[in-house]
């Protein structure tokens, strides 16, 4: 029996289920080995391009060395181009957003770009002119993405289709929006990785959930908007520094790097392992 469960980490998953004391969290810990010392991974990342984010976040970030992935509507960098170009400069991954941030028109705002009235091929159009207008304006290649508002779908009723595997064929990386868990880096789509809030946070209340990733190994995409000391979709500036100093001290074992940079990591990984 011993000699079985050496074999692969397949076996191990099917006898995790005939064997005491096999769980399937230790078998996802020996399937992914994150880098020396490494415990579990975080991504810092931030929609839209607000303002707030090159006022106050990121003077903030490199303050501390720390580099954070922002994914742009084009239509709000022009309104600090200089300073997001900055950002560019200062090694930040800087990812795409689309054009006209479509939700669902359920949302009063999105009527004119309701998801609903999307086709594959619009939104093809509007990624890749995206993507045309961020490298015109910044000079880089957007390789990771945001789903507005964590929608994943184009269309209505029988005719709703998902537009993931365009955002897989297009991007490295493609992030969520409110999930309930972190990413499983042995088994997680990189096309629709989970994104879990932390605007209006305190770090006492996201604390159990870098403990319990640690345990399990999974990697914490954290999304916001705004940055700063208080209001609505704001990430909190002392939630950051906190963060920060709890990631960038060894003894806890945390990675925090920008999304495309882990999800590499982690492709690698998988592909050296198989």
């Amino acid at each position: 029996m011993i000699t079985i469960l050496k074999r692969s980490f397949k076996h191990l998953i099917i006898l995790s289920a005939l064997l005491p004391g096999v769980s399937a969290v230790n078998a996802q810990q020996s399937a992914f080995q994150w880098p020396r010392g490494i415990k579990a991974a975080i991504s810092l990342s931030f929609d839209d391009a607000r303002l707030s984010q090159v006022d106050v976040g990121t003077p903030l970030l490199d303050q501390y060395g720390v580099k954070a992935t922002f994914v742009l509507v084009p239509s709000n960098v022009e309104k600090r181009i200089d300073k997001w170009k900055q950002v560019a400069a200062n090694g930040h991954e800087l990812g795409n957003h689309t054009l006209n941030h479509p939700c669902s028109g359920n949302f009063s705002w999105s009527k004119q770009n309701a998801l609903e009235n999307y086709t594959l091929k619009k939104m093809r159009e509007e990624l890749v002119e995206t993507n045309r207008q961020l490298e015109h304006l910044l000079r880089v290649k957007a390789t990771v993405f945001a789903y507005p508002c964590g929608s994943t779908y184009i269309g209505r009723g029988v005719k709703t289709k998902s537009y993931i595997p365009l955002i897989a064929k297009l991007f490295d990386a493609g992030r969520g929006w409110l999930n309930e868990t972190p990413n499983d880096p042995s088994f997680c789509d990189f096309a629709q990785l989970t994104g879990m809030e932390m605007d209006g946070k305190d770090f006492d209340q996201l604390l159990p959930l870098i403990e319990s990733s640690k345990k399990s190994g999974s990697w914490i995409i954290l999304a916001g908007h705004e940055i700063g000391e208080s209001g609505n979709q704001t990430t909190r500036v002392e939630m950051l520094k906190k963060l920060i100093a709890y990631a960038q001290d060894p003894a806890n074992g945390i990675w925090i790097a920008p999304m495309g940079e882990i999800a590499r990591y982690v492709k690698e990984q998988r592909a050296t392992s198989n």
